[in-house]
């Protein structure tokens, strides 16, 4: 009996490294998917920007189409749908919550986190304030029909599926929960150019000497950056010689830490205690994790949060905020803090610090935890539901 072949769909729009932890998620999905399913056919839609960063070679059982609309947008909500239906789809899979409403076709979507449900506060947007409100209805009417018509709900993490039982009563055996990954920055990247990387001239580069502790992502409200700051600057006026070195594309709300730290530096002549290199690339950012003493993540929420795990992976300790999916994701391997006591923070920075002998039991400790997550998996459990629906 020969298999029926099925036409399956990935809203690839958030694929590379532009999109952080989402377009690193979507990207390994697709590229992995590709790799191991050689019997349906699959129908990629990218954006203008990343289009031609997917290489699909001589793949017949590939198409790519480019769907030059932006995420979030009304076009995505009237237009998208257009392209889904021209393809005659069997699935779509939508790998964030932007799923137009008037999908035709079936589909399921990963859900990472509801930071945005959970954090509804204009000081997150730089939008006028009626402007946020009427896109924050609209984002909770998207994601609400999302969870409501998806054939299956995929999560990262179990606190994340427990947000959404919770707060939008969906029921529990509708959610899949599936680890993300963690692998080499650098995989895929030429090993020739890689080999040629020498550490010290890129910390030069950024003006980065040791000992220094780092931080890698963005710069929204609920990342806790202030508190990072002012914790870290009270902390290094008692132990002169640190710094911090903070990593991310500079933005409205980078800019914004940037100011405050810039105004505690000038005030308490700090010089040289903080540096934000902007966006690095992923081969560079290898070499920073590894230079790094200590990685501090002072989140107050989190679906999954993979910069911890990037650190551990790299053989650098983790200084973690205890909020949120942490705990559920980092194990062991991380020490922990209450992300709004400065005391805590202090406390366990020193402990750090103080004991290399801690240090090397969290890497090591970090070692076993990153068994759980690899990217293979994650697609390969991803792939099963799509052969589960469409069986």
């Amino acid at each position: 009996m020969i298999k029926e072949t099925k036409k399956i769909g990935i809203d690839a729009r958030f694929y590379g490294p532009f999109a952080k932890g989402l377009g690193r998620y979507t990207q390994e999905i697709v590229d992995n998917i590709l790799k191991m399913d050689k019997e349906n056919h699959y129908v990629i839609f990218l954006g203008r920007h990343n289009f031609d960063e997917l290489i699909i070679g001589n793949n017949k059982n590939v198409k790519k189409v480019l769907v030059d609309i932006k995420w979030y947008s009304l076009k995505e909500q009237f237009f998208f749908p257009y392209y889904i239906w021209k393809e005659k789809l069997d699935l779509i899979h939508f790998t964030h919550f932007n799923v137009p409403i008037f999908c035709p076709t079936k589909f399921i979507v990963t859900i990472h986190d509801l930071i945005l449900t959970k954090f509804k506060t204009v000081r997150a947007t730089t939008k006028h304030p009626i402007v946020y409100n009427l896109k924050d209805f609209f984002y909770r009417l998207v994601i609400k029909s999302a969870l409501k018509k998806s054939e299956k709900i995929i999560t990262v993490s179990n606190f994340t599926k427990n947000d959404i039982v919770e707060q939008f009563k969906i029921k529990p055996d509708k959610i899949k929960v599936i680890y993300e990954g963690v692998s080499n920055l650098s995989k895929g990247r030429d090993s020739l150019f890689i080999a040629k990387l020498n550490k010290d001239e890129i910390l030069g580069d950024y003006h980065i000497s040791p000992p220094y502790f780092l931080y890698v992502g963005n710069a929204y409200p609920h990342k806790n950056l202030e508190f990072l700051v002012k914790s870290f600057l009270e902390w290094r006026s008692k132990n002169p010689g640190f710094k911090l070195v903070m990593i991310g594309k500079e933005d409205f709300f980078y800019k914004r830490v940037k100011d405050y730290a810039e105004e505690i530096i000038t005030k308490n002549k700090y010089e040289n205690s903080i540096i934000f290199t902007g966006y690095v690339p992923d081969e560079k950012l290898e070499i920073l994790y590894q230079g790094a003493m200590i990685y501090i993540f002072p989140s107050l929420y989190e679906g999954f949060g993979l910069p911890p795990l990037e650190a551990l992976f790299n053989s650098c300790p983790v200084l973690s905020s205890k909020a949120a999916s942490m705990p559920e994701i980092i194990q062991g391997g991380a020490l922990y803090f209450d992300p709004g006591n400065y005391s805590d923070f202090s406390e366990k920075l020193n402990a750090l610090v103080g004991d290399d002998n801690l240090r090397q039991e969290l890497v090591l400790a970090g070692k076993e935890v990153l068994k759980k997550y690899n990217w293979w998996e994650c697609a390969f459990k991803t792939k099963e539901i799509y052969s589960q629906l469409l069986s």
